[in-house]
């Protein structure tokens, strides 16, 4: 008897465990409606969530803080605007806080914000209404957060704490692009770039860290937001001795395919690289980070002789990955180029980013897909990564 109630008190604890691991809130529609004095952005939720409600300009947004929520939508929920809204994502912010991005048309005025109680068989419901200004008026009054009576959680900071050198490997980090409420680029079938970069990154780990040479340190290793200044800052901790950031973009063109390696420079090589600084350089707006005040530390890059010397080991290491990446899958014609990337200014860190294909391209998209492609993208990147440190070991010992 004593087993039989030993057991049950067991099974008891497993489903009351099971039931709280499953409590988080969940978000289970999103609609948007356009009036004539008035866009309204509606949520379906299973709680009454605290929240805050906050708008910024250039480009102008609003955005909405959270407690942590389980998405329970198809990406296609979110890809829709409506009235004022031209766009909206989701995603984890920060530990403990989700957060929703609308991306408006111009300068608004939070009208309203409230909540719903369940009626009528209908959940709890978040209401956001937005009503259109004149610049001016949002400049001269931009109005401050509208929080819920129920207090909203605390931002807490998710820059990762890592540990400097403790031994004599070589130490990598690897940087998966975007992540959490910036989805990056969307493919034809959905995927998120995210997604796709991160798995890259886990199996790239894998493999570098199978031969006992290297300690490998990625900047996330979860669907969690990022600022750039956060990644260089993993590095910069690390004392990483190469940074890798992976990224899978689109273009406006879909016949654009292939793989291709970026080194920093304040001049880009083309319009195609160009394009991609730009938008990647705007990974932080897209997030909903204010950065009224910061200084823009892609318009100069001060090139001195340690930048200098990073540049050139960097270009260095491009070189070999070029080389890598055209034996095993399709690459990007003039494979190597450069442009102001702000995650590669790390003045003391040789860094690249590579971008692994076009998303935008329906075989790319394929095959990026697909776990074998990505085996094949870290194979390139591992095969890189140990010529590039035998020619270092070679060139100390000479």
């Amino acid at each position: 008897m004593r087993t039989l109630a030993t057991i049950l008190i067991f099974l008891a604890g497993v489903v009351i465990g099971a039931s709280g691991a499953s409590a988080q809130p969940k978000v289970t529609g999103v609609r948007i409606g356009a009036h004539p004095d008035k866009t309204r952005f509606v949520m379906d939720l299973t709680e009454e969530p605290a929240y805050r409600v906050f708008a910024l300009p250039d480009p102008f947004r609003v955005v909405l803080d959270l407690p942590e929520l389980d998405w329970q939508l198809p990406a296609e929920a979110w890809r829709k605007g409506g009235g004022m809204v031209k766009a909206l994502r989701f995603g984890l912010f920060a530990p403990g806080t989700s957060r929703v991005v609308l991306d408006v048309e111009g300068p608004v005025r939070i009208k309203s914000v409230f909540t719903i109680g369940p009626t009528d068989g209908r959940p709890h419901r978040l209401v956001v209404d937005l009503a259109p200004v004149s610049r001016q008026a949002f400049l001269a009054d931009p109005g401050r957060a509208i929080q819920s009576a129920k207090a909203l959680p605390a931002l807490q900071p998710s820059q990762p704490q890592i540990e400097g050198k403790t031994d004599d490997r070589i130490t990598l980090v690897i940087d998966p692009g975007h992540g959490g409420v910036d989805p990056g680029a969307i493919g034809v079938s959905g995927v998120r770039e995210k997604d796709i970069v991160l798995r890259v990154a886990q199996e790239l780990r894998r493999q570098l860290e199978a031969k006992g040479r290297y300690r490998v340190i990625l900047t996330r290793d979860k669907d969690v937001f990022l600022t750039l200044a956060q990644r260089r800052e993993v590095a910069r901790q690390a004392g990483a001795d190469l940074f890798i950031s992976l990224h899978a973009d689109s273009n406006r063109s879909r016949k654009v395919r292939g793989a291709s390696v970026y080194t920093l420079s304040e001049n880009a090589s083309d319009a195609v690289a160009s394009e991609l600084a730009e938008r990647e350089n705007k990974a932080d707006l897209i997030a909903g980070v204010d950065l009224e005040g910061q200084t823009d530390d892609v318009s100069s890059i001060l090139l001195d002789l340690t930048q200098r010397e990073t540049m050139n080991l960097s270009a260095k290491f491009a070189t070999m990955m070029v080389e890598e990446l055209s034996k095993r899958v399709k690459v990007l014609a003039n494979t190597h180029r450069f442009a102001g990337f702000v995650v590669l200014k790390a003045h003391d860190v040789p860094s690249v980013l590579i971008e692994l294909g076009f998303l935008s391209n329906r075989a790319d998209d394929r095959l990026l897909s697909a776990p074998r492609q990505r085996k094949r993208l870290a194979e390139a990147v591992r095969a890189a990564v140990d010529r590039y440190f035998s020619w270092q070991a070679t060139l100390r010992r000479s």
